[in-house]
């Protein structure tokens, strides 16, 4: 892969660290209202899988969403204003941290229901398999929303239909605080791709390049209408399940767990990688200025912004 490609995904893996660091700050001085479930050690997946995808493309997303948004085009300081609550964010104010979402950009919104963009993910395939588009869905979810009747249904309905549809389940090791092994009687996530008869693979979550080849062959496979994938990404959050758990989930895992996962921070990955292939520390400083700068523009743009009227709470409810 060329040096500008390995630059370009570094900025956008920067862009969500920067972005969900500064939320913890923001979230400690009570600027961000609600819960905030930040992807801070996640970032290869998001990036890996949206660098494979067109424009035009769909996703759907989580409670953790923040990542996705950004990877898919999101705007830094709409993204900000929607967390602060302003009217100048993506939903005006209204969606918050859980709901953002940008038609535009091909982003159907994150969900704060487990599982729940599963099957408007492979709704948006179908549609695009009936309108002849082109397009392909990605369904971002959990290893908890892998054990949800709506991951089922939606894999029973897209596996028989051979829908343009990926799942991308990031399988952070953590249901809120219910580990996987607790949880699940399997290690590989993927493997329940065999019962729908379509392919299921499990990568690497924390090496953007790992993950960008597999999902730019799963992409391929759905445009070429071949059906969909389950492709596994095991990743690891560094924070605890939201801002508020205590010591950053230490009460339901190790420390030393977590140290070890920050050993492996895909930022930190990708550095070596474009270093041992001849890119400049220079270059690598200048985009970490440039999106520090970002952030804190971001950041001033919400700040600035107003909130929605008090008029305004019963519009935007219904689809029109």
């Amino acid at each position: 892969m060329k040096n500008e490609q390995l630059l370009d995904m570094y900025r956008q893996m920067v862009k969500i660290r920067y972005f969900e660091e500064k939320i913890v700050e923001d979230y400690a001085k009570a600027l961000v209202p609600g819960l905030a479930h930040l992807y801070i050690g996640q970032e290869a997946v998001a990036v890996g899988v949206c660098s494979a995808l067109e424009p035009s493309d769909y996703i759907t997303s989580t409670h953790r969403g923040h990542g996705h948004c950004i990877a898919k085009g999101g705007e830094l300081d709409k993204m900000m204003a929607e967390l602060f609550g302003r009217k100048t964010g993506y939903c005006k104010g209204k969606g918050g941290s859980m709901h953002i979402a940008e038609l535009d950009l091909g982003i159907l919104g994150a969900n704060g229901v487990v599982g729940g963009g599963v099957p408007i993910a492979v709704g948006a395939a179908l549609s695009a398999q009936m309108r002849k588009s082109g397009q392909v869905a990605v369904a971002f979810l959990g290893d908890g929303a892998s054990n949800q009747g709506s991951f089922h249904e939606a894999l029973n309905m897209a596996s028989t239909w051979k829908l343009p549809v990926v799942f991308v389940c990031e399988n952070n090791l953590y249901g809120i605080s219910v580990c996987q092994k607790v949880h699940q009687n399997i290690t590989d996530i993927s493997v329940r791709a065999t019962g729908y008869n379509i392919p299921g693979l499990t990568v690497e979550g924390n090496d953007i390049l790992a993950v960008y080849h597999a999902a730019a062959e799963a992409i391929a496979r759905a445009r070429n209408g071949e059906g969909p994938t389950l492709l596994e990404c095991k990743t690891y959050r560094w924070r605890g399940h939201h801002e508020g758990d205590p010591n950053q989930g230490c009460t339901y895992r190790e420390r030393e767990e977590i140290e070890q996962w920050k050993e492996k921070c895909p930022l930190k990955n990708l550095e070596q990688k474009m270093l041992k292939q001849g890119v400049k520390e220079a270059d690598i400083e200048a985009i970490q200025e440039e999106i520090q700068q970002a952030v804190l523009d971001a950041v001033e743009f919400a700040i600035n912004s107003p909130f929605p009227e008090i008029e305004e709470a019963q519009e935007d409810i219904y689809a029109s």
